[in-house]
């Protein structure tokens, strides 16, 4: 099945893996797939592909765990 996913570039991607092992939050910003947009404090726990897209698994702090698509990221700032 054809994606409109785009590829995030690879310093990015190691930005977001570096959160992840060092466990650390940030405030993501963000559209879901129906364009929605949210803001989050969130910690970033693990990256996946599936059907060739990229996802960030975070945590908010009210517990909710979310799937973004890694190019509906709009900004992380780390905390």
């Amino acid at each position: 099945m054809p994606t409109d996913y785009k590829p995030v570039d690879c310093g990015l991607h190691s930005e977001y893996e570096l959160l992840i092992m060092q466990h650390r939050n940030c405030t993501l910003a963000w559209k879901d797939a129906t364009g929605s947009a949210h803001i989050r404090l969130v910690t970033p726990t693990d990256l996946y592909t599936r059907n060739s897209e990229e996802f960030m698994v975070a945590s908010d702090s009210a517990g909710v765990t979310h799937e973004i698509r890694l190019d509906r990221i709009r900004h992380c700032t780390p905390s």
